[in-house]
């Protein structure tokens, strides 16, 4: 029994020792948001909300002899609800900065969509569900689980040029009464110069693919394209970016098209310990059933603010407002409104 306890201990410990050695490398990040957002709705009553939100994030990462990067991440968020986010890709970076995802990849215009400063803070204002004016500069980019998408290394064919090109497939499941996305492909691009003082970054994709459901009228689509700039002056940030195309909406509804484009315009400025921004939406949208000509426009604007200021390392706290006005099925829309968020967040 002595000889037995003895291999165990030992199988375990050299088990142990090479699980320790053979283990990826992980780091976590993660915050938790907490705060007050007042809602005054164009018609409704005033509502106030606590906001408690936080997300645990692990990124994954091991190189291979051949000095190629093996690297995933997983999150868990809570918002209300519990929420595993399994839509995680494998992504291999070879050693001339080139990498390839696989599974899970997304849509090559989004990843190069410019980001456009707006308020900070969990402001909303519900609106209607009928109102289909997008909001996003990638909302004609669709893609499924099968997928892979490539990323070219920095200086790709220009000095500050970098591209990537995305594709999925069917996963072969049976069509359905409701509307999905059957195959897609997207191609992006960014560019980075610099004008004196300013760094510029130009941003640029196009996406399409192919929308199937079991009914007569077949035609959904997502397709479209989007371009951006944003302009770096020492601690100011300006940027534009603007959107077109078709998407579709099976939420609550019968298969519908939606025409839409999408401009966004934002700033933001840190002065010391404090970070100011204030950003504009403007969506127009049609949206018809699968088959049926649109007729009448949906709207949507925004125009967000917020100050942010850094307490202490890790630690901000917000005050941000946003307004919107609405405009549903070409008439005036009383669901828009105003919304403050008071807050603070804390980030390791």
């Amino acid at each position: 029994m002595k000889k037995e306890l003895l291999m165990a201990t030992a199988l375990v410990s050299t088990l142990g020792a090479a699980s320790v050695a053979q283990a990826v490398t992980a780091t976590m990040a993660g915050s938790l948001k907490i705060g007050a957002e007042f809602d005054s709705p164009e018609n409704g009553v005033d509502t106030q909300n606590v906001i408690d939100l936080s997300n645990f994030n692990v990124s994954l990462t091991e190189t291979t002899d051949g000095g190629t990067t093996i690297s995933s991440s997983f999150e868990i968020v809570d918002e209300g609800a519990f929420d595993a986010d399994d839509d995680n890709a494998i992504k291999l970076t070879f050693t001339d900065g080139s990498a390839v995802e696989l599974l899970n990849a997304g849509n090559a215009l989004g990843t190069h969509d410019i980001s456009v400063p707006s308020g900070a803070g969990e402001m909303g204002v519900a609106g209607t569900s009928t109102n289909q004016a997008p909001t996003g500069l990638d909302f004609m980019a669709g893609s499924t689980a099968l997928g892979v998408e490539w990323h070219s290394a920095a200086d790709f064919m220009a000095d500050g040029l970098k591209m990537s090109v995305s594709y999925s497939t069917d996963s072969g499941a049976a069509k359905g009464a409701s509307a999905r996305v059957e195959n897609s492909w997207g191609l992006g691009a960014t560019y980075v110069t610099s004008a004196g003082d300013t760094a510029l970054t130009v941003g640029a994709g196009f996406a399409g693919g192919d929308v199937v459901n079991t009914g007569d009228n077949q035609d959904g689509s997502k397709e479209g394209f989007t371009v951006g700039v944003s302009a770096v002056t020492g601690d100011l940030t300006v940027a534009v970016g603007f959107a077109d195309g078709d998407s579709f909406n099976t939420t609550g509804v019968a298969n519908q098209n939606i025409q839409g484009s999408v401009t966004k315009v934002g700033l933001s400025y840190v002065t010391g310990d404090i970070t100011l921004a204030v950003g504009g939406t403007s969506g127009e949208g049609q949206d018809s059933a699968f088959g049926t000509a649109p007729t009448t426009d949906d709207a949507k604007d925004t125009l967000s603010a917020s100050a942010t200021y850094a307490v202490a390392s890790g630690v901000s706290a917000i005050l941000g407002y946003l307004t919107e006005d609405h405009q549903d099925n070409g008439a005036s829309d009383d669901t828009g409104g105003s919304s403050w968020y008071v807050g603070a967040t804390m980030s390791f």
